[in-house]
């Protein structure tokens, strides 16, 4: 356990930091989740507009520094990749 009042500061802030993080990722994996099983369904639709939904989410995670700038493009890219091709 930290004694001086700084570190113990940081260890406050760290478990702030770590729930709001965790709630960012879980949120982003949701509507990651919810693309997924539009996709499951055939439903181009809904697909859709759940990407529309997701990739916001996604971005929003990856200006936050909850994931990195390459991973959320990925991801994002991924779903697009794999909506378009339910239409085709």
């Amino acid at each position: 356990m930290p004694n001086i009042a700084s570190a113990k500061k940081r260890v406050r802030t760290a478990a702030k930091r770590t729930t709001v993080n965790q709630a960012r990722k879980s949120r982003i994996r949701t509507f990651t989740r919810q693309v997924e099983e539009a996709i499951a369904k055939g439903d181009q639709a809904a697909a859709k507009a759940a990407l529309k939904a997701a990739e916001p989410e996604i971005m929003r995670g990856v200006s936050k520094g909850v994931i990195h700038k390459n991973t959320g493009a990925r991801k994002v890219s991924r779903l697009s990749k794999r909506v378009a091709k339910l239409g085709a």
